[in-house]
């Protein structure tokens, strides 16, 4: 379903008029989206403003991921040998920022690895402030720092702390324009594990995540990094891949060079077998809630390919009452397919992922906030963060990586079944004041299920737009 407002508020004449009989509406910005394949090249032509110090941990890093990634890069104070090396290796010279000059920039990135001190927050303000105005539409607000309980002392942590409060307000200002503000926190000795994450949220394949910590850590053995076709030879499981969300996956994963198997319920065979010969996979008909689940997967998956490597848990209903209207048999069903199945699931599968595997669970921010007349969805969904949190640091010493996402409000057939003035009111209660797409998801569970996730494990990613509830 379109979002009437959002496109009424794209007409001059529409939200004059609107404005002037004092009804609220959606700025007028749709989001910059990705169209085809992961690009060598995701920030060719983007002009990034860059403040880090040529000492810092991190900088190093910054500067040859900006130049292999296609960017333009802006440096202040000046340029360092990091960034002049950068620049000779892949023909795009730092040039010092000049803030005088009114273009628009792509993207602002701040070093905060260095800072030890609250005094030193100064740093934001001072690169921030004068600064914001010039970010392009839909574009990136960034922010580097160290992981707060990782600190060599409290006054260094309450320092790296604030960054996370800073950045979430930030991602409201600029949210207005469809840009996005996010923190990566890199764990001391996990530097090159930077490039992946920066490539990705600097990149247009985020553009429903904002407000967001990502914990950059060594506990995951790395792989090869690849940015075209980073699945090519891969096999991957979706469940629940027939529609929605789960048939966005699919079909990412597919376009990334991933052979996917396609499960679903029986029921849903004809539409399901449609979906896996458009990625060039095969489908399964299987109820994740059958005890036997586990085992017909297994068998199929190494009677068709043999192996399997990738693993997305996204099958899950809603069965929505308050708590004193809910049936049993609506608590029962809802914890055992979105819950109990997972767990049953990963139990089985877990023997085929080889040491680079990669497990994406979907979670919810319902389970994250909470949710009226949701209690079995949010419990539902809420056990899943505590899965993977448990789960991700134990699998990571073996070389799998674990995350979940945890979506907002985005638009699917589920989203159109709400009554339109609760619609209208969710799609504005995020930074970004509107739904996110399927694809949205999808993009960050393909960047999940790459070989750069060996960066992140044990975490839960929101894809919300900056909701403004939740944790």
């Amino acid at each position: 379903m379109s979002d009437f407002f959002l496109e009424l508020a794209a007409n001059p004449n529409a939200r004059k008029l609107v404005t002037t009989l004092g009804l609220p509406l959606p700025l007028p910005t749709r989001l910059s989206r990705a169209e085809g394949p992961w690009e060598e090249r995701p920030l060719a032509g983007r002009e990034v403003v860059v403040s880090s110090a040529a000492d810092s941990p991190v900088h190093a890093v910054l500067a040859r991921t900006l130049g292999a990634a296609g960017a333009d890069p802006y440096v202040l104070g000046s340029v360092s040998d990091a960034f002049r090396a950068s620049g000779e290796a892949h023909s795009r010279p730092a040039r010092l920022a000049d803030d005088t000059t009114p273009e628009r920039r792509w993207a602002l990135v701040f070093d905060a690895t260095p800072l030890t001190h609250p005094d030193q927050l100064r740093g934001l303000f001072d690169f921030f402030a004068p600064r914001i105005k010039s970010l392009s539409r839909s574009g990136r607000v960034l922010v580097i720092g160290r992981a707060p309980e990782d600190a060599a002392d409290e006054v260094a942590s309450a320092t790296q702390r604030a960054l996370e409060g800073f950045v979430k307000s930030v991602g409201r200002e600029v949210g207005r324009v469809g840009a996005t503000a996010n923190v990566i926190l890199v764990e001391d000795g996990a530097e090159d594990r930077l490039e992946s994450v920066l490539r990705f949220v600097l990149s247009v394949r985020s553009a429903y995540v904002s407000g967001q910590p990502l914990r950059v850590s060594k506990r995951c053995k790395g792989a090869e990094l690849r940015y075209t076709r980073p699945l090519e030879g891969r096999v991957a499981l979706v469940t629940g891949a027939a529609r929605g969300i789960g048939l966005a996956i699919a079909e990412s994963l597919g376009r990334e060079g991933a052979r996917v198997v396609v499960l679903d319920r029986p029921d849903d065979a004809a539409l399901g077998a449609e979906v896996a010969q458009r990625v060039g996979g095969a489908f399964l008909g299987v109820d994740v809630t059958d005890p036997a689940a586990g085992d017909k997967v297994v068998a199929f998956v190494q009677e068709r390919f043999g192996r399997l490597d990738i693993v997305v848990h996204n099958a899950g209903i809603t069965r929505d009452r308050t708590l004193a209207k809910l049936s049993p048999e609506a608590w029962d069903l809802t914890l055992d397919v979105n819950t109990s199945a997972v767990l049953r699931l990963h139990q089985a599968l877990l023997p085929l992922l080889p040491k680079d595997g990669r497990i994406v669970c979907l979670s919810s921010i319902a389970g994250l906030s909470g949710n009226v007349g949701q209690t079995n969805y949010a419990a539902s969904k809420a056990a899943i963060v505590g899965f993977v949190q448990a789960a991700g640091p134990k699998l990571a010493r073996k070389g799998i990586a674990l995350n979940a996402v945890a979506p907002g409000f985005i638009e699917t057939r589920l989203t159109d079944a709400i009554p339109v003035t609760t619609r209208e009111v969710a799609r504005r209660l995020c930074n970004l004041g509107q739904g996110g797409l399927p694809t949205d998801i999808a993009e960050v569970v393909t960047f999940l299920a790459s070989p750069g996730a060996a960066a992140l494990c044990g975490q839960v990613l929101r894809v919300c737009g900056g909701s403004y509830v939740g944790a």
